[in-house]
């Protein structure tokens, strides 16, 4: 069995970028700090191996002798054993320390690997979308997905339906206000729209801009103000046309 097939391995120093920081973009994978002194890693031990080898393919285990990397140990800061910490594309996206019942672990793996809607959410076509929704009917990747497929082929009132109430996912919220400002005005934001979903933002944030400075419905403006809050989203806070808009937005409000 080649070493990247293996569920439960043991690494250190010398192999532990390779087998744990460039496989975690891969995959994830739970690092177990422990000692042969250890008594609650003897204990840990058999549910993590048990973990790790029921989701073979999905996750990995590798195991650190603190005692024997004593630099990895500490450049991880790990004071206290067992010190369980998993990695996603080469960073700490999970952790726990001491000793927990196998129910845990099995919860701390499940967060870890996608679930059934989470792999259907991600092949993107509409009927695994529609399935990824029966399976988890609050699953947010999904509906904005579905979502967006329905708005681009012009079947806003199931879109609505699908996006509200978003509760917090500002992407969802600017979605749905988008499929509410295509009902009330089905032409005049079309051009738009197109250029949000072909990718081309800079055009989509510059029309819209203008539809809000021109506009004097309080309605349709906070409409507007949520569909470009869901591109601002879409992104990601830190991009130069997301921070420019944002100030733009704010003084256009004001």
């Amino acid at each position: 069995m080649s070493p990247e097939a293996q569920a439960v391995f043991d690494v250190g120093e010398a192999d532990f970028e390779q087998r744990v920081l460039r496989r975690s973009h891969e995959v994830p994978v739970v690092v177990d700090f422990w000692a042969d002194w250890c008594g609650p890693c003897k204990a840990l031990s058999p549910a993590l191996g048990k973990a790790a080898q029921s989701r073979a393919g999905h996750v990995e285990l590798a195991k650190v002798e603190v005692d024997s990397n004593q630099r990895l140990a500490a450049s991880f800061r790990v004071q206290g054993i067992p010190s369980v910490k998993a990695f996603r594309n080469g960073k700490v996206a999970a952790e726990f320390t001491g000793a927990i019942p196998p129910a845990e672990v099995e919860r701390f793996f499940d967060g870890l690997v996608p679930s059934e809607a989470d792999a259907l959410a991600g092949q993107g076509d509409e009927e695994s979308l529609r399935r990824a929704l029966e399976l988890d009917p609050r699953h947010a990747e999904a509906k904005r997905a579905l979502g967006r497929l329905l708005l681009a082929r012009g079947e806003a009132d199931e879109a609505l339906d699908l996006l509200e109430p978003a509760a917090g996912d500002f992407l969802a919220d600017g979605l749905a206000a988008r499929a509410r400002l295509v009902l009330n005005a089905p032409e005049g934001l079309q051009p738009a729209f197109a250029a949000w979903d072909e990718g081309d933002y800079e055009r989509a944030l510059g029309l819209l801009q203008e539809a809000l400075s021109s506009g004097d419905d309080a309605d349709e403006r906070d409409l507007l103000r949520r569909v470009m809050v869901g591109i601002f989203t879409d992104l990601g806070a830190d991009h130069p046309l997301a921070r420019e808009h944002r100030r733009r937005l704010a003084a256009a409000l004001n």
